[in-house]
């Protein structure tokens, strides 16, 4: 078994780092070496594609005998049974992003969720498993270069963009619907679908943002993992018209960070952001409320949570408690053989109740 000293450096697995991997989790998997390197030695290993400046996954297990002196951090979705599976008898964490993949967790594997959404899912699906929350962290040029109100007396003011929208993910109402209605209205709307070689730039030129994931998720059959975009409007001092779905909820609260888009009718939401793209400063957050929603996802804090974290992984490592020897690992009962073990505890109570002195001890 690794002692607490074994883990000497930490490996992140991710498919690939071409544009074809191109996605808001490799960003948040890259960042996360990046900033892990501060912390202890990290390198980014690749899985599917072997690329040039990183080690491949199957060289590495081959060449390296378990348990190694590394920590294996894995995130990409489906792929997690799979590579932890490939991973067993080595130290390996889980950061989880999106929930309701349908798939179980080793026992004893270190669960890092990036929002306490996710944190709840793994609290009821794997209660055994050391748990730890670490939220995403916005890149440093949103905090930057991000034009809100900064400061006593500063206001929003109107800007080029009337209301700008992120197509992908974006529902049918607001594509369809809401946009051609705000358009009608004269409001100028930005539809951003291909890719921005300067994000911040656009964020900072838009007045409203529009961010509705809810149905593009539940029509996925998993969960918002963080959802970063309304953070980085809020950053660029956008008013931010978002749904509340999962981890959104984390970090939006109606009607004081953020509003609710979709809100009873067509009309209500025609009236509401129309007012805000007029009078930004009437609808935006006050400064005080942004300032904590915003400091809690700096890289600083981020570093202070994950640091915390590698020490105790440290010491679960020198504990044996890192799902290393299975048989010595804490686990729960699947959720078919709660509900029946319950219906049984119910039937007896019935019976002990109708016939007293049967089933009781003498």
């Amino acid at each position: 078994m690794p002692s607490a000293a074994s883990l000497l450096r930490i490996r992140v697995l991710v498919p690939g780092t071409g544009a074809r991997f191109r996605c808001g989790g490799l960003s948040v998997a890259l960042q996360t070496a990046r900033l892990l390197a501060g912390l202890r030695p990290t390198e980014v290993v690749t899985y599917r594609e072997r690329e040039n400046d990183h080690a491949f996954f199957d060289d590495l297990l081959k060449r390296e005998a378990a348990p190694g002196d590394s920590l294996w951090v894995v995130s990409w979705g489906f792929d997690v049974p799979g590579l932890l599976r490939k991973l067993r008898g080595r130290p390996a964490v889980y950061q989880a992003h999106s929930s309701g993949y349908g798939f179980g967790l080793p026992p004893a594997v270190p669960v890092v969720a990036v929002s306490r959404n996710t944190l709840g899912y793994w609290g009821d699906r794997a209660p055994r498993n050391p748990l730890f929350l670490v939220p995403n962290a916005l890149e440093p040029q949103w905090l930057e270069r991000g034009a809100r109100p900064i400061g006593l007396g500063a206001v929003r003011s109107r800007r080029p963009i009337d209301v700008l929208v992120q197509k992908r993910k974006s529902s049918p109402y607001v594509l369809n619907r809401l946009v051609p209605a705000l358009r009608a209205r004269g409001l100028t709307v930005e539809v951003q679908s291909g890719w921005v070689d300067d994000l911040v730039g656009l964020f900072n030129s838009a007045g409203v943002v529009l961010y509705d994931s809810a149905e593009y998720w539940r029509g996925r059959g998993v969960s918002e993992g963080f959802g970063l975009p309304p953070l980085e409007a809020l950053a660029c001092g956008c008013v931010v018209f978002s749904s509340f779905n999962h981890a959104l909820a984390d970090s939006l609260t109606p009607g004081v960070t953020a509003h609710q888009i979709g809100q009873g009718s067509l009309d209500n939401d025609l009236l509401r952001i129309s007012a805000a793209a007029v009078d930004p400063e009437s609808w935006g957050p006050d400064a005080s409320s942004l300032a904590v929603v915003l400091e809690n996802v700096t890289e600083a804090r981020w570093l202070e949570r994950w640091r915390a974290t590698l020490s105790q992984l440290d010491a679960l490592a020198e504990r044996q408690a890192l799902g290393l020897d299975p048989a010595a690992s804490l686990t729960s009962p699947s959720t078919r053989r709660l509900r029946w073990g319950q219906r049984g505890d119910r039937l007896r109570s019935k019976v002990v109740n109708r016939l007293p002195g049967w089933l009781r001890p003498s």
